[in-house]
Protein backbone atom coordinates (compact mmCIF):
# COMPACT_ATOMS: atom_id res chain seq x y z
CA UNK A 1 0.00 0.00 0.00
CA UNK A 2 1.61 3.29 -1.07
CA UNK A 3 1.66 6.39 1.13
CA UNK A 4 -1.13 8.09 -0.80
CA UNK A 5 -3.45 5.10 -0.50
CA UNK A 6 -2.52 4.65 3.16
CA UNK A 7 -3.49 8.28 3.82
CA UNK A 8 -6.82 7.83 2.00
CA UNK A 9 -7.47 4.60 3.90
CA UNK A 10 -6.82 6.28 7.25
CA UNK A 11 -8.92 9.27 6.26
CA UNK A 12 -11.74 6.91 5.32
CA UNK A 13 -11.58 5.24 8.73
CA UNK A 14 -11.78 8.65 10.42
CA UNK A 15 -14.80 9.61 8.31
CA UNK A 16 -16.54 6.33 9.09
CA UNK A 17 -15.88 6.90 12.81
CA UNK A 18 -17.43 10.34 12.59
CA UNK A 19 -20.41 9.01 10.65
CA UNK A 20 -21.11 6.24 13.16
CA UNK A 21 -20.59 8.36 16.27
CA UNK A 22 -23.88 9.03 18.05
CA UNK A 23 -23.46 11.45 20.97
CA UNK A 24 -26.67 10.12 22.52
CA UNK A 25 -25.48 6.55 22.56
CA UNK A 26 -21.74 7.22 22.90
CA UNK A 27 -21.02 4.02 20.99
CA UNK A 28 -17.59 2.53 20.32
CA UNK A 29 -16.39 1.80 16.80
CA UNK A 30 -13.59 -0.77 16.56
CA UNK A 31 -11.51 -0.33 13.40
CA UNK A 32 -9.95 -3.44 11.92
CA UNK A 33 -8.33 -4.55 8.71
CA UNK A 34 -6.37 -7.29 7.05
CA UNK A 35 -6.99 -10.87 5.96
CA UNK A 36 -9.68 -11.90 3.49
CA UNK A 37 -9.22 -15.58 4.48
CA UNK A 38 -11.38 -15.43 7.69
CA UNK A 39 -13.63 -12.56 6.61
CA UNK A 40 -16.83 -14.61 6.09
CA UNK A 41 -16.63 -15.78 9.70
CA UNK A 42 -15.46 -12.45 11.11
CA UNK A 43 -18.35 -10.64 9.41
CA UNK A 44 -20.77 -12.98 11.15
CA UNK A 45 -18.97 -12.50 14.47
CA UNK A 46 -19.05 -8.70 14.17
CA UNK A 47 -22.79 -8.70 13.42
CA UNK A 48 -23.62 -11.13 16.24
CA UNK A 49 -21.52 -9.30 18.83
CA UNK A 50 -22.94 -5.88 17.84
CA UNK A 51 -26.45 -7.30 18.19
CA UNK A 52 -25.59 -8.50 21.69
CA UNK A 53 -23.67 -5.35 22.69
CA UNK A 54 -25.38 -2.47 20.92
CA UNK A 55 -22.76 -0.03 22.22
CA UNK A 56 -20.08 -1.38 19.87
CA UNK A 57 -19.76 -1.52 16.10
CA UNK A 58 -17.02 -2.73 13.73
CA UNK A 59 -15.49 -1.38 10.56
CA UNK A 60 -13.31 -4.04 8.93
CA UNK A 61 -11.43 -3.52 5.66
CA UNK A 62 -10.37 -6.56 3.61
CA UNK A 63 -6.95 -5.35 2.49
CA UNK A 64 -4.91 -8.55 2.91
CA UNK A 65 -2.77 -9.92 5.73
CA UNK A 66 0.28 -7.86 4.79
CA UNK A 67 -1.64 -4.61 5.12
CA UNK A 68 -3.29 -5.87 8.29
CA UNK A 69 0.18 -6.29 9.80
CA UNK A 70 1.34 -2.86 8.61
CA UNK A 71 -1.80 -1.03 9.72
CA UNK A 72 -1.70 -2.43 13.26
CA UNK A 73 2.06 -1.79 13.48
CA UNK A 74 1.45 1.87 12.57
CA UNK A 75 -1.51 2.03 14.98
CA UNK A 76 -3.91 3.10 12.22
CA UNK A 77 -6.45 0.48 13.39
CA UNK A 78 -7.53 -1.12 16.66
CA UNK A 79 -6.89 -4.68 15.52
CA UNK A 80 -5.28 -6.34 12.54
CA UNK A 81 -6.02 -9.71 11.00
CA UNK A 82 -3.49 -12.01 9.39
CA UNK A 83 -3.17 -15.61 8.25
CA UNK A 84 0.61 -15.32 8.49
CA UNK A 85 2.51 -14.69 11.72
CA UNK A 86 4.45 -11.46 11.99
CA UNK A 87 8.20 -11.91 11.82
CA UNK A 88 10.32 -11.49 14.94
CA UNK A 89 11.95 -8.46 13.30
CA UNK A 90 8.58 -6.82 12.60
CA UNK A 91 7.44 -7.44 16.17
CA UNK A 92 10.66 -5.96 17.53
CA UNK A 93 10.19 -2.81 15.42
CA UNK A 94 6.58 -2.23 16.53
CA UNK A 95 5.97 0.61 19.03
CA UNK A 96 4.60 -1.86 21.59
CA UNK A 97 4.08 -5.56 22.15
CA UNK A 98 1.71 -7.08 19.59
CA UNK A 99 -0.14 -10.26 20.56
CA UNK A 100 -1.13 -13.01 18.12
CA UNK A 101 -4.63 -14.17 19.10
CA UNK A 102 -5.49 -17.34 17.12
CA UNK A 103 -9.17 -17.49 16.24
CA UNK A 104 -9.89 -20.56 14.08
CA UNK A 105 -8.22 -23.05 11.76
CA UNK A 106 -8.79 -22.85 8.02
CA UNK A 107 -7.61 -24.33 4.76
CA UNK A 108 -6.28 -23.20 1.40
CA UNK A 109 -7.89 -25.30 -1.32
CA UNK A 110 -6.75 -25.79 -4.90
CA UNK A 111 -9.63 -24.77 -7.15
CA UNK A 112 -9.82 -25.69 -10.82
CA UNK A 113 -12.03 -25.30 -13.88
CA UNK A 114 -12.04 -28.45 -16.00
CA UNK A 115 -14.93 -29.55 -18.21
CA UNK A 116 -16.73 -32.58 -16.72
CA UNK A 117 -14.06 -32.99 -14.02
CA UNK A 118 -15.32 -32.56 -10.46
CA UNK A 119 -12.68 -34.52 -8.53
CA UNK A 120 -8.91 -34.18 -8.76
CA UNK A 121 -5.94 -35.54 -6.80
CA UNK A 122 -2.59 -33.75 -6.55
CA UNK A 123 0.56 -34.24 -4.50
CA UNK A 124 2.87 -31.50 -3.30
CA UNK A 125 5.69 -31.91 -5.86
CA UNK A 126 3.18 -31.79 -8.74
CA UNK A 127 1.52 -28.67 -7.34
CA UNK A 128 4.93 -27.03 -6.90
CA UNK A 129 5.87 -27.92 -10.51
CA UNK A 130 2.64 -26.33 -11.78
CA UNK A 131 3.33 -23.09 -9.89
CA UNK A 132 6.99 -23.16 -10.97
CA UNK A 133 5.78 -23.24 -14.58
CA UNK A 134 7.34 -26.65 -15.23
CA UNK A 135 4.03 -28.49 -15.72
CA UNK A 136 1.90 -26.57 -18.22
CA UNK A 137 -0.63 -29.11 -19.57
CA UNK A 138 -3.46 -30.90 -17.79
CA UNK A 139 -2.54 -34.14 -19.53
CA UNK A 140 0.96 -34.09 -18.07
CA UNK A 141 1.93 -37.61 -16.86
CA UNK A 142 2.46 -36.35 -13.31
CA UNK A 143 -1.22 -35.36 -13.15
CA UNK A 144 -2.74 -38.27 -15.09
CA UNK A 145 -0.80 -40.79 -12.98
CA UNK A 146 -2.54 -39.52 -9.84
CA UNK A 147 -5.98 -39.46 -11.45
CA UNK A 148 -6.68 -42.86 -13.02
CA UNK A 149 -10.09 -43.10 -14.62
CA UNK A 150 -10.47 -39.33 -14.97
CA UNK A 151 -10.51 -37.93 -18.50
CA UNK A 152 -8.35 -34.83 -18.26
CA UNK A 153 -8.64 -32.32 -21.13
CA UNK A 154 -5.88 -31.70 -23.64
CA UNK A 155 -5.66 -28.14 -22.39
CA UNK A 156 -3.09 -25.67 -21.15
CA UNK A 157 -3.03 -24.88 -17.43
CA UNK A 158 -3.75 -21.25 -16.56
CA UNK A 159 -2.09 -20.58 -13.20
CA UNK A 160 -3.71 -18.00 -10.91
CA UNK A 161 -2.24 -16.57 -7.70
CA UNK A 162 -2.61 -13.61 -5.38
CA UNK A 163 -0.85 -10.36 -6.27
CA UNK A 164 -1.35 -8.64 -2.90
CA UNK A 165 0.33 -9.35 0.42
CA UNK A 166 -1.80 -12.27 1.49
CA UNK A 167 -1.89 -14.72 4.36
CA UNK A 168 -3.60 -17.14 1.98
CA UNK A 169 -0.44 -16.92 -0.13
CA UNK A 170 1.68 -17.40 2.98
CA UNK A 171 -0.06 -20.68 3.88
CA UNK A 172 0.21 -21.92 0.29
CA UNK A 173 3.87 -20.96 -0.16
CA UNK A 174 4.67 -22.31 3.31
CA UNK A 175 3.26 -25.64 2.13
CA UNK A 176 5.18 -25.61 -1.18
CA UNK A 177 8.33 -24.59 0.72
CA UNK A 178 7.85 -27.67 2.92
CA UNK A 179 7.23 -30.23 0.15
CA UNK A 180 9.51 -28.97 -2.65
CA UNK A 181 13.23 -28.30 -2.28
CA UNK A 182 13.19 -26.48 -5.64
CA UNK A 183 10.42 -24.16 -4.46
CA UNK A 184 12.32 -23.61 -1.21
CA UNK A 185 15.46 -22.64 -3.15
CA UNK A 186 13.88 -20.54 -5.91
CA UNK A 187 10.80 -18.90 -4.39
CA UNK A 188 10.45 -19.35 -0.63
CA UNK A 189 7.49 -18.52 1.58
CA UNK A 190 6.02 -15.15 2.43
CA UNK A 191 2.90 -13.00 2.20
CA UNK A 192 4.00 -11.99 -1.29
CA UNK A 193 6.60 -13.78 -3.44
CA UNK A 194 8.02 -13.46 -6.93
CA UNK A 195 5.70 -15.97 -8.57
CA UNK A 196 7.49 -17.81 -11.39
CA UNK A 197 4.35 -17.93 -13.55
CA UNK A 198 0.67 -17.13 -13.68
CA UNK A 199 -1.93 -14.39 -13.41
CA UNK A 200 -1.84 -12.29 -10.23
CA UNK A 201 -5.06 -10.93 -8.71
CA UNK A 202 -5.89 -9.07 -5.53
CA UNK A 203 -8.15 -10.85 -3.06
CA UNK A 204 -9.71 -14.29 -2.79
CA UNK A 205 -12.93 -13.10 -4.44
CA UNK A 206 -11.02 -12.11 -7.57
CA UNK A 207 -9.09 -15.40 -7.72
CA UNK A 208 -12.27 -17.46 -7.35
CA UNK A 209 -14.10 -15.42 -10.00
CA UNK A 210 -11.21 -15.69 -12.48
CA UNK A 211 -10.92 -19.46 -12.10
CA UNK A 212 -14.70 -19.87 -12.36
CA UNK A 213 -14.73 -18.01 -15.69
CA UNK A 214 -11.51 -19.42 -17.20
CA UNK A 215 -11.48 -22.99 -18.57
CA UNK A 216 -8.24 -24.75 -17.66
CA UNK A 217 -7.50 -22.45 -14.71
CA UNK A 218 -6.09 -23.45 -11.34
CA UNK A 219 -5.82 -21.27 -8.22
CA UNK A 220 -5.92 -21.27 -4.43
CA UNK A 221 -8.46 -19.73 -2.06
CA UNK A 222 -9.88 -20.35 1.40
CA UNK A 223 -12.31 -23.28 1.49
CA UNK A 224 -15.51 -21.24 1.84
CA UNK A 225 -14.73 -19.20 -1.30
CA UNK A 226 -14.60 -22.46 -3.31
CA UNK A 227 -17.91 -23.65 -1.86
CA UNK A 228 -19.68 -20.31 -2.36
CA UNK A 229 -18.51 -20.16 -6.01
CA UNK A 230 -19.40 -23.84 -6.62
CA UNK A 231 -15.86 -24.63 -7.74
CA UNK A 232 -14.23 -28.03 -7.68
CA UNK A 233 -11.25 -28.31 -5.34
CA UNK A 234 -8.59 -30.99 -5.24
CA UNK A 235 -7.78 -33.66 -2.69
CA UNK A 236 -4.14 -33.13 -1.66
CA UNK A 237 -1.73 -35.87 -0.65
CA UNK A 238 -0.74 -35.45 2.99
CA UNK A 239 2.40 -36.43 4.90
CA UNK A 240 0.99 -39.91 5.51
CA UNK A 241 0.51 -40.45 1.75
CA UNK A 242 -3.30 -40.15 1.78
CA UNK A 243 -5.26 -37.87 -0.55
CA UNK A 244 -7.37 -35.68 1.73
CA UNK A 245 -10.11 -33.20 0.93
CA UNK A 246 -10.35 -30.03 3.00
CA UNK A 247 -13.11 -30.01 5.64
CA UNK A 248 -13.48 -28.82 9.23
CA UNK A 249 -12.63 -32.35 10.38
CA UNK A 250 -9.43 -32.64 8.31
CA UNK A 251 -8.37 -29.14 9.41
CA UNK A 252 -9.01 -30.12 13.04
CA UNK A 253 -6.90 -33.25 12.53
CA UNK A 254 -4.00 -31.06 11.37
CA UNK A 255 -4.50 -28.61 14.24
CA UNK A 256 -4.60 -31.42 16.80
CA UNK A 257 -1.17 -32.65 15.71
CA UNK A 258 0.50 -29.23 15.85
CA UNK A 259 2.84 -28.08 18.60
CA UNK A 260 1.67 -24.59 19.59
CA UNK A 261 4.29 -22.25 21.09
CA UNK A 262 3.63 -19.72 23.84
CA UNK A 263 3.33 -16.82 21.38
CA UNK A 264 0.89 -18.83 19.19
CA UNK A 265 2.94 -18.24 15.99
CA UNK A 266 2.42 -21.67 14.51
CA UNK A 267 2.81 -23.41 11.14
CA UNK A 268 0.64 -26.49 10.61
CA UNK A 269 1.21 -27.25 6.91
CA UNK A 270 1.90 -30.85 5.92
CA UNK A 271 1.02 -31.95 9.45
CA UNK A 272 1.41 -35.62 10.43
CA UNK A 273 -1.60 -37.88 10.77
CA UNK A 274 -3.61 -40.06 8.43
CA UNK A 275 -6.53 -37.62 8.24
CA UNK A 276 -4.73 -34.26 8.31
CA UNK A 277 -5.36 -31.86 5.44
CA UNK A 278 -1.91 -30.58 4.45
CA UNK A 279 -2.55 -26.96 3.34
CA UNK A 280 -4.05 -25.77 6.61
CA UNK A 281 -3.28 -22.92 8.97
CA UNK A 282 -4.61 -20.79 11.78
CA UNK A 283 -5.62 -17.18 11.42
CA UNK A 284 -4.84 -14.49 13.99
CA UNK A 285 -6.23 -11.22 15.27
CA UNK A 286 -3.33 -8.89 16.04
CA UNK A 287 -3.69 -6.51 18.99
CA UNK A 288 -1.42 -4.45 21.18
CA UNK A 289 -1.01 -5.81 24.68
CA UNK A 290 -1.36 -2.24 25.96
CA UNK A 291 -3.56 -0.26 23.54
CA UNK A 292 -3.88 3.50 24.02
CA UNK A 293 -7.67 3.81 24.27
CA UNK A 294 -9.05 2.30 27.50
CA UNK A 295 -12.68 2.27 26.33
CA UNK A 296 -11.82 0.50 23.08
CA UNK A 297 -9.50 -1.89 24.92
CA UNK A 298 -12.36 -2.96 27.19
CA UNK A 299 -14.67 -3.63 24.23
CA UNK A 300 -11.92 -5.41 22.30
CA UNK A 301 -11.24 -7.74 25.24
CA UNK A 302 -14.98 -8.45 25.55
CA UNK A 303 -15.24 -9.24 21.82
CA UNK A 304 -12.15 -11.46 21.74
CA UNK A 305 -13.33 -13.36 24.82
CA UNK A 306 -16.72 -13.92 23.18
CA UNK A 307 -15.08 -14.96 19.88
CA UNK A 308 -12.95 -17.57 21.65
CA UNK A 309 -15.97 -19.08 23.39
CA UNK A 310 -19.43 -18.50 21.90
CA UNK A 311 -18.04 -17.45 18.53
CA UNK A 312 -16.31 -20.79 18.07
CA UNK A 313 -19.74 -22.42 17.69
CA UNK A 314 -20.20 -20.60 14.36
CA UNK A 315 -16.96 -21.85 12.82
CA UNK A 316 -18.00 -25.20 11.39
CA UNK A 317 -21.03 -23.91 9.49
CA UNK A 318 -18.64 -21.70 7.50
CA UNK A 319 -16.12 -24.54 7.05
CA UNK A 320 -13.58 -23.32 9.60
CA UNK A 321 -12.26 -25.48 12.42
CA UNK A 322 -12.85 -24.29 15.99
CA UNK A 323 -9.84 -24.24 18.28
CA UNK A 324 -9.46 -27.20 20.67
CA UNK A 325 -10.58 -26.40 24.21
CA UNK A 326 -7.01 -26.77 25.49
CA UNK A 327 -5.92 -24.02 23.09
CA UNK A 328 -8.95 -21.84 23.87
CA UNK A 329 -8.02 -21.77 27.57
CA UNK A 330 -4.49 -20.62 26.74
CA UNK A 331 -5.78 -17.94 24.39
CA UNK A 332 -8.26 -16.64 26.98
CA UNK A 333 -5.39 -16.21 29.42
CA UNK A 334 -3.51 -14.21 26.77
CA UNK A 335 -6.55 -12.01 26.15
CA UNK A 336 -6.76 -11.19 29.87
CA UNK A 337 -3.30 -9.61 29.63
CA UNK A 338 -4.63 -6.81 27.38
CA UNK A 339 -4.96 -3.55 29.27
CA UNK A 340 -4.87 0.08 28.15
CA UNK A 341 -1.54 1.75 28.84
CA UNK A 342 -0.38 -1.15 31.01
Amino acid sequence: MNCHFRFLFFAYLVLVSAFHADPAEAGVLLQGGGATFPYPLYAKWFAAFSEMDKGVDFNYQRVGSGEGQRLITNQFIDFGASDAPMSSEALANAPGKILHIPTVGGADVIIFNLHNVKELQLDGPTLAAIYLGKITQWKDPAITRQNPGIKLPDEQITVVHRSDGSGTSYIFTDYLHTVSSEWQLKVGRYLSVNWPTGVGLSGSDAVAAYVKNTPGAIGFVELLYAIQNELGYASIQNAAGNYIKASPDSITAALASAVIPDDFRISMVNAPGADSYPIAGVTWILVYEHPQDAVKAKELVAFLTWAETEGQKMARELNFAPLPESVQSRVLTEIKSISAGG
